[in-house]
């Protein structure tokens, strides 16, 4: 736990505002693109496609720009995905930070968390698990799961558990490798297939 604080103060106190600020209307003039995954109010109706409606505009222009790095690299850098790779390479940056601060405006529908998931949830997400080096989530993504705009850490609060799922199972195998320091990936690496699926369930309805 103590490492990722440190980490987690420094990021903050070294990362400055990286891109451009982006122009709401101009975004969401771009976004009809992006409906058909993602929604026409950025909360896709499709569970294997996240949510993007109140995301961090800085987390969504890193992921932009990372998925046309993986392009660019043929997946040797950034974050490379078949469709998305696809549909950010032919964005400049002014595209990538109007159509972020569009979904950055909108906002998330709420999810749901079972009554079964909550009590096993509640621990990881809140105190992690300190025998096995697991820090607490909300050490990064604070403890409503809303991220840190500053830092680039996503919102994960309400998204769909299938999503979040996939997510923390690519960065367990290492499919997915854009998190700074390796964080994700350390942690992931220390989760079981039953507590990623308890998390993933959890998260979908913290607020």
């Amino acid at each position: 736990m103590k490492r990722f604080l440190i980490v987690f103060t420094a990021l903050v106190g070294s990362i400055s505002a990286a891109y451009a600020e982006g122009d709401i209307e101009a975004g969401k003039a771009a976004a009809a693109t992006c409906a058909a995954c993602h929604g026409v109010d950025g909360n896709s109706t499709v569970a294997i496609y996240p949510k993007l409606a109140g995301q961090h505009a800085s987390y969504l222009e890193k992921q932009l720009h990372e998925f046309k790095l993986g392009m660019q690299s043929a997946g040797k850098e950034g974050r490379y995905d078949p469709v998305m790779s696809g549909m950010a390479m032919p964005l400049d940056d002014a595209a990538i930070a109007n159509l972020s601060a569009y979904f950055a405006s909108l906002t998330a529908t709420p999810g749901a968390t079972p009554e079964d998931v909550v009590e096993v949830g509640h621990q990881l997400f809140r105190g992690g698990d300190p025998e096995r080096g697991l820090p607490a989530c909300l050490a990064c993504h604070g403890p409503r799961g809303v991220g840190s705009s500053l830092a680039k850490f996503p919102a994960i609060s309400g998204q769909h558990p299938d999503y979040t799922k996939a997510q923390l199972e690519k960065f367990r195998s290492g499919d997915r490798a854009n998190d700074m320091n390796a964080m994700m990936r350390d942690v992931a690496m220390k989760l079981t297939d039953e507590e990623i699926e308890i998390l993933s369930k959890y998260l979908a309805g913290l607020h």
